[in-house]
């Protein structure tokens, strides 16, 4: 088609470009050039339309099923629905990356139309950077991964289809979204290479990046959390997080740019951290790159994992070294010039958000080992090693019940120095904190109709409100001095109220974690027409089994109601599918929803009878009672809209910059 011909064109395109906004704005710099300066904004804005253009037509491939490309060929088929083709348009390698440079495109013209108040060189510089960013990756698309390879001569007369797993809304929603927080860590990055490059370590240029920064770590919580509720109801195993290697990969830069969000916020007030805040801004881009590494190089097997080739892994790992090899030279450089402008006392909240900065680069340090050690042991011959959600959960889960216990703290303290009385403020918050734990744990297991106590769930709630009493300290803190509590309120920034609620979105997701990590329950059973199980208060009765057709599968649909105390709660509709083209069987769960005791049931197989016969009238049923995980997804999104309110902050709509050294509002 002459279309997808033409977003190879556009792809070619926008290499020249990105190799142009590379080079000439540094050149503007380097020679003081004030017109090729200005040329860095208008490349950006091109580079986004050649890319969008090359990304368009990629999709227009797959709608129009132009099964001469392999990589719509390997990824789609005549009778797949259209909403699935356009997602497939990202389902593989050549297409993610695709749809990872061009929203990288998009991050940097943003950054060109909203930098508008910087200074000239400051922005050229800015833009250099992620023009490097883009021409590295450019490269590797078009030499290694190209998707718009052609099949000629020997056009298939159909395509081979998107794999099952990926035929599901969860593939239109998540990777975009994880993406957009991927790749937005690199203008933090871009920010931080920038400004040791010009030599201007002062703070300006963390307050600039703050806001860039926030958006990044929303959209990338917002991805994770999709991800995880779309493995938690289409792979049928009922879990929300399974320490896989790809999961892990989503995590690290998360736990990386979560500490980097603090550490810019105390850097901008206090002058303080700032070698420490630019190694951050280094290190979590290059693990969002080493994320990408895994996801796309064949160094791991996951069922998250679609496409693997050594060279392309390889040419990741070049890109991946020049960020981290380039960024640690710079830094060697210029980080010298770094001073600090102020002191601050041990008894600050200074000291606690680097404690917390330092829980956090452990638990990443906990994830990249149990991530990269089997890949390790296997290189180096140390044997076959396997590295489990028993490993995780030993090391992770104390280290976030201490991240708990210092983010209450934290969240009290006042910068430099502190004097008033801590301790008995400690206390009675210890206090109050145990006694409202217990309510609360009680509360849980009520709900969730479980008898039994739990340790864990008892210390993530009194943790929990631990982290509450010290946010409701603040508060009053804040507005001791207006005349009322609802003026003293209305004085608080927006950047404060979008800290409190993303705090109260980690208490929301540890509490979920806890519930339904200790009180869910699970059930195998064999179940024939007309059978019933009891599981935690629930009569499931087996109605019937039946035959459909879907666009481009068969499926056997079972029906089952849910009753409690013989009234019906809920019918159910799991499915186990056949997918016509590629023929592989899949899981369709049946959900009722709950934000207390959701009930979840799959099918597996049909049992085989003594005879050694499959009957088709009995399957192996799973059964699970998930008590909370709805809290999981909940935390995540008050995270975000924490993140989204802090944007609202009148600190960030700086309209004209005098100089690098002082902002005029």
């Amino acid at each position: 088609m002459l279309i997808t011909e033409l977003g190879y064109f556009a792809l070619l395109l926008a290499l020249v470009i990105a190799l142009l906004q590379a080079i000439l704005p540094a050149v503007g710099v380097i020679k003081h050039q004030v017109q090729w300066q200005r040329l860095a904004p208008s490349l950006s804005v091109a580079q986004f339309v050649a890319m969008s253009v090359s990304f368009g037509a990629l999709m227009v491939g797959f709608i129009y099923n132009d099964f001469s490309l392999v990589y719509v060929a390997s990824h789609s088929n005549s009778l797949l629905p259209w909403y699935y083709k356009l997602s497939a348009t990202w389902g593989g390698h050549e297409g993610s990356l695709l749809l990872w440079i061009t929203i990288l495109s998009a991050w940097c013209m943003l950054v060109s139309v909203f930098s508008r108040a910087l200074p000239l060189d400051m922005r050229a510089r800015v833009m250099s950077v992620l023009g490097m960013i883009q021409t590295m990756m450019l490269l590797m698309l078009i030499f290694t991964s190209s998707p718009f390879e052609r099949t000629l001569p020997n056009i298939p007369i159909d395509g081979v289809d998107l794999n099952p797993l990926l035929q599901d809304p969860g593939l239109i929603f998540h990777p975009p979204m994880l993406y957009m927080g991927y790749v937005g860590l690199a203008v933090p990055f871009a920010f931080c290479m920038a400004a040791l490059w010009a030599g201007r370590l002062d703070a300006v240029w963390m307050r600039w990046s703050r806001p860039w920064t926030v958006v990044a770590w929303g959209f990338l919580t917002l991805g994770i959390a999709l991800g995880s509720w779309w493995a938690y109801y289409e792979l049928g195993w009922g879990g929300w997080w399974f320490w896989d290697p790809v999961e892990n990969a989503s995590l690290m830069p998360w736990l990386a740019v979560t500490a980097l969000m603090h550490s810019l916020a105390v850097t901008e007030k206090r002058g303080v951290f700032k070698a420490w805040t630019m190694m951050l801004a280094i290190f979590a881009f290059a693990l969002s790159l080493l994320g990408t590494f895994l996801v796309r190089s064949g160094a791991i097997t996951s069922v998250h994992s679609f496409a693997a080739d050594p060279t392309r892994g390889l040419a990741i790992l070049m890109i991946l070294g020049l960020v981290i090899g380039g960024g640690l030279v710079m830094f060697a450089l210029r980080g010298w010039r770094l001073t600090v402008e102020s002191r601050y006392e041990l008894k600050s909240r200074e000291t606690i958000l680097i404690i917390n900065n330092i829980i956090l680069l452990v638990a990443m340090l906990v994830v990249l080992l149990g991530t990269l050690y089997p890949m390790l042991a296997d290189a180096f011959k140390w044997g076959q090693v396997s590295v489990g959600p028993p490993y995780f959960n030993a090391l992770f889960v104390p280290a976030s019940w201490l991240l708990l216990a210092f983010m209450g703290i934290g969240a009290n303290l006042r910068y430099k120095y502190d004097g008033r009385p801590f301790l008995a403020t400690a206390f009675v918050c210890a206090i109050s904190a145990c006694v409202l734990g217990a309510v609360l744990t009680y509360l849980m297991g009520t709900l969730a109709e479980y008898a039994h106590f739990d340790k864990a769930v008892y210390i993530t709630a009194v943790l929990s409100m631990w982290v509450l009493s010290f946010m409701v300290l603040d508060i009053k803190d804040k507005t001791r001095h207006a005349t009322n509590l609802v003026e003293g309120l209305k004085k608080l920034t927006p950047s404060y109220y979008g800290m409190q609620l993303a705090h109260i979105g980690v208490l929301i997701t540890a509490l979920g974690v806890a519930g339904v990590s200790a009180m869910g329950l699970e059930k195998d059973v064999a179940m024939t027409v007309g059978d019933s199980v009891h599981v935690q208060g629930y009569d499931f009765y087996l109605q019937e089994f039946d035959e459909i057709e879907g666009a481009n599968y068969d499926a056997t649909r079972a029906t089952v109601q849910v009753k409690k105390d013989d009234e019906l709660i809920t019918t159910l509709y799991p499915q186990k599918r056949n997918y016509v083209v590629s023929m592989m069987p899949m899981t369709e769960v049946g959900i009722r929803p709950s934000l207390f005791n959701e009930l979840y049931i799959a099918l597996g197989e049909p049992i085989i009878n003594d005879e050694g016969k499959v009957t088709a009238d009995t399957w192996a049923v799973r059964i699970y009672v998930k008590p909370m995980v709805r809290w999981l997804w909940l935390g995540a999104i008050v995270m975000a809209l924490g993140g989204l309110l802090a944007m609202f902050d009148k600190r960030y709509r700086m309209k004209k910059l005098k100089n690098f050294d002082g902002w005029e509002k």
